[in-house]
């Protein structure tokens, strides 16, 4: 099938839709990327969709593997979200490292591309990612100064403060949840001024845990979560080495194709 407008996807596990759990999708998740795709496919069918977000990408992984080859697919719409996982490194160049994505988003919108860019999540509720707070307020500062400089559309993600909610996370503590996800979609397709039939998600009301409860679940988030984590990082591996992207080249996502 031929595509006369083709979104593609870009990122790291943000937006490759881990969290958002679905056996039945390439890489076993969805995403709000995923669900956006739906959204404008529904529209209109002349939407096809790519997306070359792989879990664990650092922002140049990103800009050197990922931005040429959306290129190669002639894009009209393009989202990135690229630079989480180097703030969460001991030592960063940020000044550097978004002189690098300017002239990423420089070269896509050079091509008469679209471009959605996200600012960062703001974790001060997180006892361990909250310490990056810092980090990701400058961040934030430079997505928004070259959002204005190359025309691209922010969606503030340190501003959706129903993000702040524990519901919309998953049991990592570290990625949206399914419900987050979908939160994410519509929130997305909004910056966009794109129409669309998510339906919300409502939240179940989780109990409040006696501090022996939580110092248990925490203890136990650390060990099931936090530590493995820490540890590939430590040993210079990601969980997405061995993945692919789960739609290397326009297509109808899977459950619009199955829908048909």
């Amino acid at each position: 099938m031929t595509f006369t407008q083709r979104y593609v996807a870009l990122g790291d596990s943000f937006t490759e839709g881990v969290g958002d759990w679905d056996p039945a999708s390439p890489n076993g998740v969805r995403g709000w990327a995923d669900r956006v795709a739906e959204q404008l496919v529904l529209a209109d069918a002349s939407w096809g969709y790519a997306n070359l977000a792989i879990r664990g990408r650092k922002m140049r992984q990103i800009l050197d593997e990922q931005v040429d080859a959306a290129l190669l697919l002639e894009p009209t719409l393009v989202t990135i979200y690229a630079g989480a996982n180097d703030i969460l490194r001991p030592r960063i160049d940020i000044d550097r490292l978004m002189g690098h994505y300017d002239e990423g988003i420089g070269r896509l919108r050079d091509a008469g591309v679209d471009v959605v860019l996200f600012t960062g999540f703001d974790a001060s509720g997180s006892a361990v990612f909250g310490r990056t707070r810092g980090r990701t307020a400058v961040y934030n500062e430079w997505v928004r100064e070259i959002a204005d400089t190359r025309a691209a559309t922010v969606v503030d993600y340190w501003r959706l403060r129903e993000f702040q909610d524990w519901g919309y996370w998953d049991v990592d503590r570290m990625h949206m949840s399914a419900a987050g996800h979908t939160l994410m979609a519509a929130r997305v397709l909004e910056a966009m001024q794109a129409s669309h039939r998510i339906d919300l998600p409502e939240l179940q009301e989780r109990p409040a845990l006696r501090r022996m409860e939580q110092l248990r679940a925490d203890a136990q988030w650390a060990r099931e979560y936090l530590t493995p984590w820490v540890g590939r990082r430590l040993r210079g591996v990601s969980s997405g080495d061995t993945l692919t992207p789960k739609y290397p080249t326009p297509t109808h996502p899977r459950r619009v194709t199955t829908s048909a």
